[in-house]
């Protein structure tokens, strides 16, 4: 994999990011691209780069880079609300279609955790996205909360919300917290964390109260209603305790574009390895789905040029 560190502007932050490129990628000529974007904390070390790995070797061009106010990024650290997100996400697709390289009609997005809903959220913004995947993610802000937190505790966490809202219109700022005050990891998640991500640069900024908001505001469903004709794939961990699996049941009953759901045997992300036989696999899922996505898209083209 080759790699070539490069930037662009997302509604005046620059962000940093890195175009990956297949070792035996032919001179000349457009190529298929997909946008690769993180979950939370929004690092291009993690996940892009690990997919890239694995995608450029069947043969895609690959974005990955920092959210706005992530590592190197420009932005307010601590500030991470999904709206800002998705228009990053939408502003790393302008950017990849504007390469001389890449063909602008052959463009798909990949989304982990909760980076799952960005890029459904930004295809429906962006338009003529070749095709979306969603991994891991959740789609309803309100009942994943629910669903992860006892009822007292989700209600603490709506009253914070609301106090936070008021300090933020009377006072101008929204209040910082513990990366994880409002998004529990459980046990396995927890461990790998520590093991495998706490040690990446950036990683672990308190965040604002406000991202619990974001969140709380966060719904697909309607959204995803009107992505068709786009192709949708839809992976989730079936023991999947931080992110559970209902929510990707959830959106592919929603989903009226061609449509797959692909079930990971493991968790949320213990086999976020790039050597671990369910990574590969899911690598293998995702490579079938954007051929055929990306045939899909060119064949417009062909048929006018006969």
């Amino acid at each position: 994999m080759i790699q070539k560190e490069t930037a662009f502007y997302s509604e005046g932050s620059r962000l940093e990011a890195t175009v990956y490129y297949p070792d035996d990628l032919p001179d000349g000529g457009q190529h298929a691209a997909l946008v690769i974007n993180s979950g939370y904390q929004g690092f291009n070390e993690f996940y892009p780069k690990l997919f890239a790995e694995r995608l450029t070797a069947r043969g895609y061009v690959c974005l990955g880079f920092d959210y706005r106010g992530m590592a190197d990024s420009e932005g307010e650290k601590g500030r991470v609300l999904i709206d800002e997100q998705v228009q990053d996400v939408r502003n790393a697709v302008t950017f990849i279609r504007s390469r001389d390289d890449v063909d602008p009609s052959r463009v798909g997005l990949v989304g982990w955790g909760m980076g799952a809903a960005n890029v459904i959220l930004a295809a429906e913004k962006a338009g003529d996205i070749a095709g979306v995947a969603a991994l891991n993610g959740f789609y309803d802000g309100e009942r994943w909360l629910q669903s992860i937190h006892t009822y007292d505790e989700f209600l603490k966490i709506v009253d914070e919300v609301a106090e936070d809202r008021v300090n933020r219109v009377l006072n101008g700022e929204s209040k910082l917290a513990d990366t994880f005050a409002h998004y529990p990891l459980d046990p396995a998640t927890g461990d790998y964390v520590e093991k495998e991500l706490s040690q990446v640069y950036g990683f672990g900024h308190p965040t604002r109260l406000q991202f619990t908001e974001s969140i709380l505001d966060l719904k697909v469903a309607h959204v995803v209603e009107h992505l068709a004709p786009t192709p949708l794939f839809i992976a989730h961990g079936e023991r999947n305790s931080l992110h559970p699996y209902a929510e990707a049941r959830f959106l592919y009953a929603a989903a009226v574009s061609p449509k797959t759901l692909y079930t990971i045997d493991g968790r949320h992300n213990d086999f976020m390895y790039g050597d671990h036989p369910e990574f590969v696999l899911l690598c293998d899922r995702l490579h079938e789905f954007f051929d055929g996505a990306f045939n899909l898209a060119a064949a417009p083209a062909r048929s006018v040029s006969a």
